[in-house]
């Protein structure tokens, strides 16, 4: 008896696993889970991770000022939502500016308005943003002089229903991303 739990316990382990995505990196117990709490540009309002419980969330960190990387990575977005097809009702789209000084609340609502009404624009104080971007070590700086410019990591962090990772979304900013099999990714954890 206890030769063959031994020998179905790597069984089981190995029906929970899966290939992901060439674009997608397994996070599964190395980060912690979706927690934040920041402003809701739509409405004015205080929201936290609790809000979204029940949906699969995308975190991204981006600005609205950002040339590439960040419209090519929401368009992706809703690329791969598309080939999701009735699955994608379940996920949010978290943007959380890293660029709050010329994001204002006004600005950053017509830009997530773009890419779908999914897309939620938050904005935080600079204690919300930095603990944020720590827990999740997102790297990002805003330099204001000489020249006005910002970096960030263009990483997309995928969490669960119930706020648990999954997995993070790398290079949705190129040419070519794996449309099909992020969607297929997406498609799996939207359905758990």
């Amino acid at each position: 008896m206890k030769r063959r739990l031994l020998l179905a316990t790597p069984l089981a382990l190995a029906a929970c696993q899966h290939d992901l995505s060439k674009q997608d990196v397994n996070i599964r117990g190395l980060v912690p889970p979706l927690a934040f709490t920041m402003t809701d540009v739509q409405t004015g309002k205080q929201v936290t991770a609790a809000d979204f419980k029940g949906s699969v969330v995308l975190l991204y960190f981006g600005y609205t000022n950002c040339p590439d990387v960040c419209p090519t990575t929401l368009y992706n977005m809703q690329r791969v939502q598309k080939a999701m097809g009735q699955a994608a009702a379940k996920v949010k789209v978290l943007f959380v500016t890293v660029d709050p000084d010329r994001d204002t609340p006004q600005v950053l609502t017509l830009y997530t308005a773009l890419f779908g009404n999914n897309v939620v624009g938050l904005r935080g104080t600079p204690d919300e943003l930095y603990a944020l971007a720590r827990r999740y070590r997102v790297v990002f700086s805003v330099v204001k002089t000489p020249v006005y410019s910002v970096t960030h990591s263009a990483a997309v962090y995928v969490f669960n229903a119930r706020g648990q990772p999954e997995f993070i979304i790398a290079g949705l900013d190129t040419v070519k991303p794996d449309i099909d099999g992020i969607a297929r990714d997406l498609t799996r954890v939207a359905a758990e």
